[in-house]
């Protein structure tokens, strides 16, 4: 199995931490976030990861180098070096699948550099499950948090995701930002573009094309510095 780990954001609302840090090497219990994603990947059996990076991305790829450590091996997807700036998420995604080197129908792990979720498990058992079916993506959806009560996603009964709304249990959830999926899910953008990926997962959903489940574990999105200190009191 292989992996793309999102890393390119500027991280506006963290700063001023991230004016000299980026966001995925900011500590959390004492571990940049983004390592606890390597460790995380390598126990799940993903051996090569594809990390994208644009702003401060010499810093991340000091910290990393080529993840020998890690028992994986790191390839980097320089977008501030090729284009100046991050790509967005589907840009980014699609710049990085030629370093990942995937067949046409090979799932890959995609997540966020920045987000804290300790017990996710990259399980084997999930990505047969998705290689057996024919989604474009399958989605980790966990409940709202405060600051996005609305919500991105309804569920299905049938296990799909919603783009229009609550699902019949009425509720509407939010994208962890996990997410297995297959080249065919970016496979409209060209590489070296700046596209977000929200309108994608929409059109996918609509066209019953993206899977989903809920994550119940401990999960944060460690976008402001009053979350990160909140996930280390001790400082």
């Amino acid at each position: 199995m292989k992996a793309i780990i999102l890393a390119a954001g500027r991280g506006e609302r963290m700063r001023p931490l991230t004016d000299h840090t980026p966001k995925p090497l900011l500590p959390v219990r004492g571990k940049p976030l983004i390592e606890w994603h390597i460790e995380a990947l390598a126990r799940g059996g993903v051996r090569e990861i594809v990390v994208n990076t644009a702003w401060l991305e010499e810093k991340i790829v000091d910290a990393l180098g080529d993840g020998a450590r890690f028992g994986v091996a790191i390839r980097y997807s320089l977008e501030g070096r090729g284009y100046g700036g991050a790509l967005e998420t589907a840009g980014g995604i699609a710049t990085a699948l030629p370093l990942l080197g995937v067949g046409a129908d090979e799932p890959f792990w995609i997540v966020s550099g920045d987000i804290h979720a300790p017990d996710f498990v990259f399980d084997p058992a999930a990505v047969e499950r998705f290689a057996a079916g024919d989604a474009q993506a399958h989605l980790w959806l966990v409940p709202n948090p405060p600051f996005h009560p609305k919500g991105d996603f309804g569920l299905g009964a049938d296990g799909y995701g919603l783009a229009d709304g609550p699902g019949p249990d009425g509720r509407t959830w939010t994208y962890a930002n996990f997410a297995l999926a297959r080249p065919a899910l970016v496979g409209a953008v060209l590489p070296g573009t700046k596209v977000p990926l929200a309108p994608l997962l929409f059109d996918g959903m609509r066209a019953h094309r993206i899977s989903a489940e809920v994550y119940r574990g401990a999960w944060e999105n460690v976008g402001t510095p009053a979350q990160l200190q909140a996930l280390n009191p001790a400082l």
